[in-house]
């Protein structure tokens, strides 16, 4: 059986893993999907966090990444990003559900996704100090 800490250890090993692969798919030109991991990576990062701070080791199965989040008081993120992340959770959908991926593939320019990953890494950087 394996420790909280070692939950929390495989959620942002492997969310690193996500975040190669964002960075690799946005070299690419595969912005949509560049995104679709971005959101998987900071789920990933959310999920520790719930486990950090719930009792239990096993983060509820759900995508919504303000939903696995504790409150913006406990998070330190602004308005501004909580707003950014629900926006992102569109992204989760665009892999799942064909019927999305035409109307964000027609928004997810070059230079959009560009400032996403900027700011799902800077989201990271302040989720991680809270684990």
């Amino acid at each position: 059986m394996l420790t909280k800490e070692q939950h929390i250890a495989h959620w942002l090993r492997t969310s690193e893993e996500d975040e190669l692969t964002m960075n690799s798919l946005f070299k690419d030109g595969r912005y949509t999907h560049s995104l679709f991991f971005g959101h998987l990576y900071l789920e990933k990062i959310c999920k520790a966090l719930w486990i950090k701070n719930n009792e239990g080791n096993t983060p509820p199965f759900i995508h919504n990444l303000v939903k696995l989040l504790p409150s913006p008081d406990q998070t330190g993120l602004t308005d501004q990003e909580m707003i950014f992340l629900n926006r992102l959770n569109e992204y989760q959908l665009s892999g799942r559900y064909p019927e999305y991926t035409d109307s964000l593939k027609k928004i997810t320019t070059k230079e959009f996704t560009a400032h996403c990953i900027q700011t799902i890494k800077s989201i990271s950087e302040c989720l991680r100090k809270k684990i």
